[in-house]
This record gives structure tokens, sequence and C-alpha cells, in this order.
């Protein structure tokens, strides 16, 4: 009780000689202390919704997330991944020519 009794008695004082400035920007500063996490915790979300990415993986279907806009590696099938415009795309050398197969049905054919 003492230490609170003088801690206000020392700002009483302060604010009475016209030292007000110096409570003043102890409170300002208290404010930050409390304001500043609140903050820091809703950009933090929100920078999160904007970069985080969900997405499956095109060599083997497996699912994860990566940041936009970066490269990461598969942890299923150990494929590079390129994440762009919140899609995972295959990172392959230059040259390397990529292509998929398509199913035909035997009917299909003899038609």
């Amino acid at each position: 009780m003492g230490c609170w009794l003088a801690f206000f008695l020392t700002c009483f004082l302060l604010g009475t000689v016209g030292l007000g400035w110096v409570v003043n920007g102890f409170l300002i500063l208290i404010a930050f202390l409390i304001i500043s996490p609140v903050i820091a915790w809703f950009g933090v979300r929100w920078w999160l919704r904007r970069n985080l990415v969900e997405d499956q993986c095109p060599v083997c279907a497996y699912e994860f997330t990566g940041f936009n806009n970066t490269q990461c590696q598969c942890p299923s099938c150990g494929e590079v991944l390129k994440i762009e415009q919140g899609r995972f795309n295959r990172l392959a050398a230059p040259g390397t020519i990529d292509v998929e197969a398509v199913e035909v049905s035997v009917q299909q054919i003899e038609d």
C-alpha cells in the first residue's frame, strides 16, 4: 500500500508543479504498451489471411499450406513447387515439357 501511495503522491506533486507533460508521457507510454499488442495481433491475422495458401500438390494431390509467392517442397513426394496466385505450380527445369496423359476408352477408338 505504501508503494502505491508514494506513486500517486509523486504523480500529484509532478502535476501541481507543472510537470504534467511527464505524467502525460508516462500515461501515453502505458496506453501504447497496452494497445500495441492488440493492433499487432489483428495485423498478423490480416497478413496471414492474405498470404497463407492451402492447396493440393499438382503431382501427388497431397494437401498442405504455404506462403504466397514462395518456393516450397511437397512433404509427401518431394516435388519443388512455386506458389503463385493462390495455387501450387510445378517448378520444372528449363526445356522440360510437361505432359498430361488422357485416358481413352477402347469403345471410343472402335467407333
